[in-house]
């Protein structure tokens, strides 16, 4: 990378990556003695300032302060260098890894029940059986010659074991076909398409004498690709943004810190955004990929909890590009539905943020108000929720349980998000009601989230589905002389 380079990389003071206000201007202006009248301390954009620099890297580094139980990770994005894979540092391989690469199914044969403890409580026993008896739902259902998609989604929705997780993903998402004897010969198809994509968008116009045969293809995406002369071409401007997103990405988490994760991010996003040049690169894609990334490789391990120890360049080569075509594939048809929340101006983003004005206005009317009498805009907080699916204000853990229920949803990540964000702001309604303009977006940019279990995460889907089922079918509920969303067939199918 040239050093001319860095000069692109300044960012604004007073703007987040999406080129909100930050929470560091924010903090600074509000500390000042002489504080100007309220909300006049900080400029905020219009609907449309907001798209137009959709792929803004993220925001400088900020100094130490005391923080809330928020998990808002884009705090923790400061830059980081690739560290030094551990020797050593791994979960153990699965000896049947290769049974699973040839047909995930494989690996419903080797879930293995733990034994439950002499001493444990009436609750810790029923909770126990509970489990048990949902994995031994889900490998029938999954088991089958002809999976029941019906079937499938009605137990996904309660959220899936993880155990069983990646499969059923791949399922409900059409990556895997539900007809099992069909399923080797597409997974094969699929992972050999995704390798020569790879191949031929780092093999063209990348650094000259690279051997392929030597480094694999880790060594294609070493480096940037280039263009000839002084000219600099597209592709090389998507590598760019890519390379300076993916290091930043999940930084509290130690997988997300080797490098074999982040050149495999890398790859995916960067085959991703030359393939889709409608859209292109933008930032927060890198975040949905990660979700699918963590569970497939987990696959592959037989311990499930791969966020730390888990060292990814110590599997063999050819684990690693099953995840990554997988992931791959997930995140294209994740992105197929929401495609138009990441063209040119963004307009599913902001149909998405205007209905949400509208939803909460029915829902909680007294908020709605406040927010009116202190000129809070919806974009100001909620574009970020709408981009990354709240995986800035949740752990990835309490994501991946979510996006169970979002994948068991016909449109789960177009229409039944839209119920989540309602019934994540309107929770917040008592504090939020005491608030003034600045506190307000000080505080839903730092949402006290960092210790929510599962529990919290069922509660949320639940109260979201309570909406949906208010407004379903109900158009006039949901539309403004701005913004209109179909409404689908929502919540859990039966």
């Amino acid at each position: 990378m040239e050093e001319d380079d860095d000069e692109d990389l300044v960012y604004e003071d007073d703007e987040d990556e999406f080129g909100l206000p930050s929470i560091t201007s924010m903090r600074r202006k509000r500390s000042r003695k002489n504080r100007t009248a309220r909300g006049q301390g900080v400029t905020y954009p219009s609907l449309s300032q907001t798209t137009s620099n959709p792929t803004r890297l993220a925001p400088s580094p900020i100094p130490p302060l005391p923080r809330s139980n928020s998990f808002d990770i884009a705090e923790e994005r400061n830059p980081l260098s690739y560290p030094s894979a551990k020797k050593g540092d791994g979960k153990i391989l699965r000896p049947q890894y290769k049974d699973i690469l040839k047909d995930p199914a494989n690996s419903l044969h080797l879930i293995s029940h733990p034994v439950m403890p002499s001493n444990a409580t009436p609750k810790e026993a029923e909770a126990h059986s509970t489990r048990i008896s949902r994995i031994n739902k889900f490998k029938r259902i999954l088991q089958a010659s002809s999976v029941s998609l019906q079937d499938l989604r009605a137990a996904a929705w309660s959220g899936i074991p993880e155990e069983v997780r990646a499969i059923t993903w791949q399922i409900l998402l059409g990556h895997l076909p539900t007809n099992s004897e069909r399923r080797v010969a597409t997974l094969e198809r699929k992972r050999t398409e995704y390798l020569d994509a790879v191949r031929q968008s780092f093999s063209s116009g990348t650094m000259a004498n690279r051997e392929e045969s030597s480094t694999g293809l880790a060594g294609l995406a070493s480096q940037p690709p280039v263009t000839t002369g002084r000219g600099r071409g597209l592709d090389e401007a998507v590598w760019h943004q890519i390379s300076i997103d993916v290091p930043r990405t999940n930084p509290h988490i130690p997988l997300y810190g080797y490098e074999a994760t982040q050149r495999s991010l890398e790859r995916i996003l960067y085959v991703w955004a030359i393939r889709h040049p409608a859209s292109g690169y933008v930032q927060g894609i890198n975040d949905l990929a990660t979700p699918f990334w963590q569970v497939f490789l987990g696959t592959y391990v037989t311990d499930l909890n791969i966020e730390s120890g888990m060292d990814p360049g110590q599997l063999p080569r050819p684990v690693i590009d099953a995840v990554e075509a997988d992931t791959f594939w997930c995140l294209t048809k994740l992105l197929d539905g929401i495609q138009d929340n990441y063209i040119v101006a963004q307009p599913g983003i902001h149909r998405q943020v205007a209905a949400l004005r509208d939803l909460t206005t029915r829902i909680d009317a007294g908020l709605a108000k406040h927010f009116e009498n202190e000129q809070v805009e919806y974009m100001q907080f909620s574009f970020r929720w709408m981009n990354c699916l709240l995986m800035r204000e949740l752990s990835i853990r309490n994501v991946i349980r979510m996006w169970d229920t979002y994948m068991a949803e016909e449109n789960g990540f177009s229409q039944f998000h839209l119920y989540v964000c309602a019934a994540f702001l309107v929770k917040w309604s008592e504090q939020l009601m005491k608030m003034d303009f600045q506190e307000i977006l000080m505080f839903l940019q730092a949402l006290p989230t960092r210790e929510w279990t599962e529990k919290d995460i069922e509660l949320l889907l639940s109260e979201a589905f309570i909406w949906q089922s208010l407004f379903r079918g109900s158009k006039a509920h949901l539309r403004t002389a701005s913004s209109s969303i179909p409404m689908g067939s929502l919540g859990p199918s039966s």
